[in-house]
């Protein structure tokens, strides 16, 4: 059974896990994968689609950020065109398929499986019932980072929305 989790007030949003730690992380979304050395292709893609102002806005926004070996692992066909500055657009698409307004911690879907809402409007099914949560059926290998405007949750796969912004190839 899908619970579905969305926040009063913030239509596609979704706000849970308001927890506060002691000390306030000074990164942002941006920042942080620049820091962390493992998202050198989200952050090209994320530039190459002008979406990187708003990873910096205020939020709070749920990323999950796909590293460079998931980027790696894609069909070079749909890497290559989601690459081509011709196809700004599907990219940025792709990428709000990756980003939920609001913050959602493992915790707030721990023993759930639980439907949520990207930027896009798509839906996302975290699914927290076994082992490491999972989103779309790719594994959150790192959960919980909290960054200035949200939390980052490291996935093994890109996610493509499942109403096609790709042609057939």
């Amino acid at each position: 059974m899908k619970t579905r989790f969305v926040a009063p007030g913030l239509g596609l949003a979704l706000l849970l896990g308001t927890a506060v730690s002691a000390q306030a992380p000074t990164k942002d979304v941006v920042q942080a994968a620049q820091a962390a050395g493992q998202f050198t292709m989200l952050l090209k893609a994320v530039k190459q689609a002008g979406l990187e102002g708003k990873m910096k806005a205020p939020g709070p926004y749920t990323v999950f950020a796909p590293t460079d070996a998931a980027f790696a692992a894609m069909p070079p066909a749909v890497a290559k065109r989601l690459m081509n500055p011709a196809n700004k657009k599907e990219l940025a698409s792709v990428l709000s398929y990756h980003v939920l307004a609001g913050r959602l911690m493992t915790a707030d879907v721990a023993g759930k499986n639980a439907e949520v809402k990207a930027l896009t409007g798509q839906g996302l099914v975290v699914d927290g019932r076994k082992g490491a949560p999972t989103v779309n059926g790719a594994r959150i290998t790192t959960a919980d980072m909290r960054v200035s405007n949200g939390v980052v949750h490291v996935i093994d796969q890109v996610l493509l929305p499942p109403t096609p912004v790709l042609p057939k190839l």
